[in-house]
């Protein structure tokens, strides 16, 4: 499973919205990793920021 997958995955299960940090210690995917993926759903608006610098999968 690719990093991303890794991080979609996690997107899709939290209950509540979340900052980089916390998705790179509970996934395991080093935190520049998980930004440039985190940039890469954004633009694809697969996720939503409710409040700065937390983001949630888009419903």
């Amino acid at each position: 499973m690719s990093n991303y997958d890794v991080v979609l995955e996690y997107f899709k299960k939290a209950t509540a919205p979340v900052n980089a940090g916390a998705v790179a210690e509970e996934t395991g995917v080093e935190r520049k990793e998980v930004d440039k993926i985190m940039k890469k759903m954004k633009d694809e608006e697969v996720i939503v920021s409710p409040k700065r610098c937390y983001w949630e999968f888009k419903k």
